[in-house]
């Protein structure tokens, strides 16, 4: 009987090889393999035209800026033709292009200027309107491609000067976009998010939107910002333990272990040794924080993400008008008590919980939210002049302690009990009374119940909700109050578009006389995060 090698003509221990097809076999396995492919496109393509991006999401601001670029036309061609899938720029191709353009998240958008390349948009970081750039494409989407950035080619020296940057991760890390940039232009460019915000969400006439004024600069252009959030990863299956835990006693670091910010684009973790726009408290502190976590690293099951706050010192008897003895330390324990000083006023919260990230610009935000409201009202014995005041979305207190002198009678409404707790501690700290002010937990259902009380034509409201700005049911809650002026405070242009034109086309047909009808008085943009592309804002509605 044959062994079974003598039937491998490849010998002993080798897999046989598989019997030759005939030329109608192969036609037949590539005819299924190219149908598969084709099948598999088909169901892929028919997924990405089903998708609509949600309305004021970051692809949906990108979106508006790629058709507006492009032009309807040239968009509604490519979706007739079937082709609004299909790139001109392959996966991982290296491509030169003119920026035309820079959207709303501070990215170039450019354009290929070769002859008889398809309309289509490269969103490019780290460029400006004018330059010619080299950059890699990483992703393909409709009508635009996302691209890694690689070289400016030709800047433009009107925007740009790169003598300007101070940091030397820029174009690695994605955290600033606007480096280059004079202070100056940095605004500017904040300005036309807000124009474009109402222009493609808030829906309504542009007679009704008013002249918006220039965005409100930071003090502090660097070094201002109180709060980072530097991350790393667990060691890798792959290591020893114990090996590590020797290597990094004897003060060694593993050449895995990276502790900083994402790489722009990427879902990879960088080292860093400082960041230039985080206070000068933290940027102190950062190398002996990183140096624990690189002696501990052999403990961690999983990443990590640290925190460090700038803080004043908690464990001196805090005094609103005494700034002697105010000393910043930088705090890590996400339990921890922070303390910030706002103009004349004290406030003290918890670490984990939010508060705005740009101390130096507070006083001139919340200054601004009360002279708006008062520039409505110059006469002080006006008797329509608002006397009470409701802070929702209240946070610590923010709004409703700093504009409480201006009013008689003061509430914020919150739906987080730990968040009243400190707003009430801060109203104490600042020594106003609980006759004046108060702190109520508000149902999101009937979230105006805890102010009945409130006389509509007496009162402002300040509203400082989250990104996703004011959901439906509480428009409607708000409508239904009709509070005599809204002070609309965003760090969400496009959603505070979107609500702010939500409620004057509310009340636009109000019966004349009634009272009853909101006009957006003023808009204005305020500068919490220099050296970036983010811009807040604050809108101003009277009822009138």
């Amino acid at each position: 009987m044959a062994s079974p090698a003598e039937f491998n003509e490849n010998g002993p221990g080798k897999r046989p090889r598989p019997p030759s097809l005939s030329p109608e076999q192969r036609e037949e396995k590539q005819s299924k393999r190219a149908k598969s492919i084709a099948k598999a496109t088909a169901k892929r393509l028919k997924k990405q035209r089903g998708h609509i991006p949600e309305a004021c999401s970051p692809e949906d601001v990108r979106w508006k800026d790629i058709t507006s670029l492009l032009g309807q036309d040239a968009i509604q061609k490519a979706i007739e033709d079937g082709t609004e899938f299909d790139s001109p720029f392959p996966f991982k191709s290296e491509v030169e292009l003119e920026v035309k353009a820079i959207s709303s998240h501070g990215d170039g958008l450019a354009q290929s200027d070769e002859e008889g390349i398809k309309p289509w948009v490269v969103v490019v970081p780290f460029c400006l309107p004018g330059e010619r750039v080299k950059c890699r494409v990483f992703k393909n989407d409709r009508m635009h491609s996302q691209a890694d950035f690689m070289q400016v080619i030709r800047p433009n020296p009107e925007f740009r000067d790169d003598e300007r940057v101070k940091c030397k991760y820029f174009a690695k890390c994605g955290g600033c976009q606007y480096q280059m940039l004079s202070y100056e232009t940095q605004l500017d460019f904040k300005r036309n998010v807000v124009v474009k915000a109402y222009k493609n969400y808030s829906d309504l006439p542009e007679a009704s939107i008013p002249e918006i004024q220039p965005t409100m600069g930071s003090p502090l252009q660097y070094e201002y910002r109180t709060k980072i959030t530097p991350h790393f990863q667990a060691p890798p299956s792959r290591v020893d333990r114990s090996t590590l835990e020797k290597e990094v006693e004897a003060g060694g670091k593993p050449d895995w272990l990276q502790i900083g910010f994402n790489i722009q684009s990427q879902n990879k973790v960088f080292d860093i040794e400082e960041c230039p726009i985080a206070t000068r408290v933290i940027n102190d502190a950062m190398p002996g924080i990183f140096q624990d976590v690189v002696k501990s690293i052999h403990t961690y099951k999983k990443g990590a993400t640290l925190l460090l706050r700038d803080s004043l010192d908690t464990s001196v008897d805090p005094d609103p008008k005494d700034t002697s003895k105010d000393k910043q330390i930088c705090i890590t324990s996400p339990h921890a008590t922070i303390r910030e000083r706002v103009g004349d006023f004290l406030f003290e919260y918890s670490a984990n919980s939010f508060f705005q990230n740009n101390n130096s610009i507070l006083p001139s935000l919340t200054s601004y939210v009360r002279d708006a409201v008062a520039a409505l009202y110059p006469d002080p014995n006006d008797p329509t002049r608002p006397t009470h005041l409701i802070d929702t979305y209240c946070g610590s207190g923010l709004f409703a302690i700093t504009l409480s002198p201006d009013y008689s009678t003061v509430a914020g409404i919150e739906i987080s009990a730990d968040s009243i707790l400190f707003a009430k501690h801060n109203a104490k700290l600042n020594n106003i009374s609980s006759e004046k002010m108060s702190f109520r937990k508000g149902d999101a259902a009937e979230i105006f119940k805890t102010v009945s009380e409130f006389p509509p034509d007496k009162t402002v409201m300040v509203i400082d909700p989250p990104r996703k700005g004011c959901d439906d049911p509480f428009i409607e809650q708000l409508l239904q109050f009709k509070p005599k002026v809204v002070a609309y405070v965003s760090c969400n242009v496009h959603t505070q578009a979107r609500d702010v034109g939500k409620m004057l086309r509310a009340t636009q047909d109000a019966v004349a006389g009634e009272g009853k009808k909101y006009v957006l008085e003023s808009l204005r943009g305020f500068d919490l995060f220099p050296q970036t592309a983010h811009v807040e804002s604050v809108a101003i509605l009277r009822l009138v």
